[in-house]
Parts: structure tokens; sequence; C-alpha cells
């Protein structure tokens, strides 16, 4: 499988997770691919440079350099989209007005604390909203390829990157595995790729425990 046809798989599974109604911040990376799952339902997308109404990626002739995400992605725009500045968008975060975040992650530890805005070492953009959306959203789903490209696990003991905030994520979906967070122990509540369980516990170095709904 592709590198892109496997982010499309980590979104279109998240996507599965979104329900009529609700208000969703998509972070960079792999999150601002979910839009193109959300055919069929009834769902509000927010990015915090002040827009609300994000619809599918823009065709060729739909392109508008004016109409773009917090990545500075070309986006189109949804009837009744409503436009505003970024005071309003991280009022609308931090009080609470946000029913889901998608982010993007870099590591996530065994309590379920995450790093997603900075790199030691290399060039720091800025935190952006990451630290708002982990605090003020009221479920957080992270989004991520479970290993890096030198194989080395994005799920680890203590997290090496800065910390986006003490508040433990809902759920972490990968493309090997769907993962949650629970007394410092790590849960797997589906299995997503070729690897068992024990095989994943043995790969990530962590004893990993199954909560599906078959146990």
């Amino acid at each position: 499988m592709s590198e892109a046809d496997v982010r499309l798989k980590i979104a279109k599974r998240i996507a599965e997770e979104l329900e009529d109604g609700q208000v969703i911040n998509l972070g960079i990376g792999i999150p601002t691919l979910v839009v193109s799952f959300a055919e069929g339902k009834d769902l509000y997308f927010q990015s915090e440079n002040g827009l609300l109404g994000i619809g599918p990626p823009p065709t060729e002739e739909e392109l508008d350099a004016e109409l773009i995400n917090a990545g500075k992605e070309p986006v189109t725009i949804t009837k009744g989209a409503s436009f505003f500045n970024s005071a309003d968008s991280f009022a609308m975060i931090r009080g609470g007005h946000i029913d889901v975040a998608v982010l993007g992650i870099l590591q996530v530890n065994t309590l379920g604390q995450v790093a997603n805005w900075a790199v030691p070492n290399k060039p720091i953009l800025g935190v952006g909203g990451a630290m708002d959306l982990v605090t003020g959203a009221k479920k957080v789903i992270g989004a991520a390829t479970l290993f890096t490209k030198d194989g080395s696990t994005k799920i680890v003991k203590e997290l090496t990157y800065p910390i986006s905030g003490i508040r433990t994520i809902d759920m972490l979906v990968t493309d090997y595995a769907i993962f949650t967070f629970e007394d410092g122990e790590v849960g797997v509540t589906e299995l997503m790729g070729d690897l068992s369980l024990e095989e994943l516990s043995e790969r990530i170095g962590i004893t990993l425990k199954w909560r599906g709904k078959n146990d």
C-alpha cells in the first residue's frame, strides 16, 4: 500500500467516528483528508484561521487561492459557511464549542498525552492551535502512521518532543490499529493492519491490552 493510500485509510476510519451535527476541527496533515469521507453526514468542519463550513478538496475549476485552511491548503466551502477572525475562532475552541478535534501527532505516551507541534533541532513556525485544541475540544482523536520512516514507533513510554498539553487524547487511529489510553495502559480496540496484538506489542516495545468489542 502506498503512503498516500495509508493516509487515506486512516482518514476514512476516523470519518466513521464522526456523528451528525458535530463541529470538527481538522489539524494539518492526515486530518485534512477526513473531509473527503464526510459525504452523507451532516458535519461542520472548522479551521482556526477563521472558517466554519469546509467542504471537500477543490477541483482545478473550483480552486480559489483565497480559500485556505490553517495549513494554507486550498479548500471549498459548504452552503451556509461562515468566515470570522482568528480571535473568534480561538474563542470557539477555548469555549468548548468544538465537538471533535482530529490532530496529527508526532508522539503519544502511554498516558495518552501527545506531542504534535515541534521537533527538536528543527525550525519551529509556532504552536498554532495545538495546545488550545487539546485542551478545549470535547473529544480529541489522534491521526498518524504508527511508525516513522526509520521504523521507530510513535507510541512511546515518555515524550521526547515538546508536549502539546496534559489532557489525554480519546483515541489514536493508525494504519495498524486503533489505540486507547487508560490508567497508564495502552489498549487496542481494533486491528487494522497485518500485525497481531502480540506482534504489535513486541514491535512497539509496550504491552498492549485488547479492548475490542469481542472481548
